[in-house]
């Protein structure tokens, strides 16, 4: 069930004023999921939900009260979970102008969802009250105070999110005040600052921030909710945080609406490892990187590489005087340990990457005692070669790791490719030339693919087909090899490009095809290339399969 909080004062706010401590916030499943192409089903919601409990996350905000059935079944059935840190918070709006929250549709619906703390949203800007809620200004502080009250009657805890509160304190100060003060005085233990439209600047944020510390009793604890509509949403947080809020909202990789709200990942990160604050427990820390890749694969968003912290690029450094210093001390072109957050360093290798670049990626690997210095320079020539036909492996980390494993005097590979063929069959019936049928419609084109794949010594030959030629080798490379190896069905394909290598040559021009592929919160590259973009495409996918199943085999001989 879900935990309970005491306090001594009637704001439950003692605690937050005399110590500096950070409350984290997270509004994933609600804000976020209101960025244009995210969609969350009820499973994924308990999900993360289950993840961000276990990473020490304070309030989860569950979803918006009683505006649809998934987030009804949500609140239900997040009440049968046994979360050990977070508690969850239902949002909904104050209620409406000239109205009982007796009768109140959203206040009923706060009520039935049974989350232990309720965060109302109300307006704190005159300019909003007037022309978007058309009532009046007292009557806009009479809905927060009766919204605040009423939930208090019914023993939940409650947090105000003053909507637009930075651009009408900027309008109104006085007006912007009073907000707060209504929700204060009728119990609100947060009082949440919210950069609705994210155009507020950092050191904005940090004076008005200051100036309401000063404006509101001692035991106001406050909060940040700020959007990324400038590019400074996490730097504003910060900002607030060291102006005295205790409260900091946001999501996970920063989604939300619009251009997202401010990142929980780099909050998190900034607060634990530069300001001394343990946004979450230190022995958390280094989850950071596999929580924000899980979530970047339950909401189908390929992980941003090149992301603070979490990023599979963050401290990624190519061949020259940065590699060669990092090699020497971690610290000579990095911030932090990146192990702290459960990332590592990546030494990028190219054509114009040396033996001392090699030998670091073996020893990061353990195959020091295995393979030497002359096995190095092998292994340039090969990358040397393999880049003049087009392949590229300063992103393709998992095919370079494979170009290192098969120089392996003893490496077995955990399946060989006999053949494939792949037919593609465009079934226009009737109608030729065009592509396109009579009623505009693309007519249904068939991609099949048949894939001879050995096992040790048995061979297997399987038929798939596919939403694509690509996605029918794909399949039929699983189905051939998933009953050795079942692991590789957790893959998920979360990014395929293809470029052309040498344009000149038009179509009969070489291809690269990298793949990006996330599995259980792990995220890699492959890379192919040939004249034949469907062979380039299988060296990548055989690539992804192969790193993945040698990932798992290192899992096990670990545990072992």
């Amino acid at each position: 069930m879900q935990t309970t909080e005491t306090a001594s004062s009637p704001n439950n706010a003692a605690h937050a004023a005399s110590t500096r401590t950070a409350e984290i916030y997270d509004t994933t499943l609600r804000d976020g999921a209101q960025q244009e192409g995210i969609s969350l089903s009820v499973e994924d919601k308990l999900a993360i939900t289950k993840l961000l409990d276990e990473f020490g996350i304070d309030v989860i905000e569950g979803g918006y009260a009683g505006a649809t059935p998934k987030d009804d079944e949500y609140f239900q059935r997040v009440q049968d979970m046994e979360l050990r840190h977070s508690q969850i918070a239902a949002f909904g709006n104050t209620r409406r102008a000239d109205a009982d929250c007796d009768d109140d549709v959203t206040i009923q619906a706060l009520l039935q969802t049974e989350a232990p703390i309720t965060t109302i949203v109300g307006k704190a800007s005159e300019y909003q009250v007037r022309v978007v809620l058309e009532t009046t200004v007292e009557e806009n502080l009479a809905m927060i105070a009766d919204s605040v009250s009423y939930l208090k009657s019914h023993g939940r805890r409650v947090f105000y999110d003053a909507e637009h509160f930075f651009d009408g304190y900027k309008d109104n100060a006085d007006y912007a005040i009073r907000c707060l003060r209504s929700a204060y005085d009728a119990g609100a233990e947060r009082l949440i600052l919210c950069d609705t439209n994210g155009g507020t600047l950092p050191y904005e944020v940090a004076e008005i921030v200051g100036e309401i510390k000063r404006e509101l009793p001692d035991d106001a604890v406050l909060g940040i909710h700020t959007h990324n509509d400038t590019d400074t949403a996490v730097a504003s947080a910060i900002e607030a945080f060291r102006a005295g809020a205790h409260q900091i909202q946001g999501c996970i990789n920063g989604y939300g609406e619009r251009t997202g709200n401010a990142n929980l990942v780099s909050v998190i990160g900034n607060l634990n490892l530069k300001m001394g604050i343990d946004a979450v427990g230190s022995e958390k820390l280094p989850e950071l990187t596999s929580v924000s890749n899980f979530v970047s694969e339950i909401v189908n968003r390929r992980p941003f590489p090149y992301q603070p912290y979490v990023g599979i690029s963050a401290f990624a450094h190519k061949g020259g005087l940065h590699a060669a210093a990092t090699e020497k001390s971690s610290a000579a072109y990095q911030h932090i340990e990146p192990s702290v957050v459960g990332n590592g360093t990546r030494i990028t290798i190219s054509e114009l990457s040396g033996r001392g670049n090699v030998m670091r990626l073996i020893r990061d690997l353990g195959l020091d005692s295995e393979l030497t210095r002359d096995d190095a320079r092998r292994i340039v020539e090969h990358i040397k070669h393999q880049e003049a036909l087009g392949f590229a492996y300063e992103n393709a980390y998992a095919s370079l790791e494979l170009v290192v494993l098969r120089n392996l005097p003893n490496y077995e590979p955990p399946f060989e490719l006999v053949d494939f063929m792949v037919i593609v069959e465009n079934r226009r019936r009737a109608s030729f030339g065009t592509g396109w049928r009579d009623d505009g419609r693309e007519h249904p084109v068939l991609s099949e693919a048949t894939v001879k794949i050995r096992v040790d010594e048995e061979v297997y030959l399987e038929a798939a087909e596919g939403n694509g030629p690509v996605d029918a080798l794909n399949r039929g490379l699983r189905k051939a090899i998933s009953d050795q190896h079942p692991e590789i069905n957790s893959i998920n394909l979360t990014d395929y490009k293809v470029r052309v290598v040498n344009e000149t040559l038009g179509t009969g021009a070489s291809v690269r095809v990298s793949i990006e592929s996330a599995a259980e919160g792990e995220v890699w590259r492959t890379v192919g290339a040939s004249t034949n973009v469907i062979n380039a495409s299988w060296m990548a996918l055989a690539d992804s399969a192969e790193w993945w199943l040698n990932h798992k085999l290192r899992q096990k001989s670990a545990g072992a």
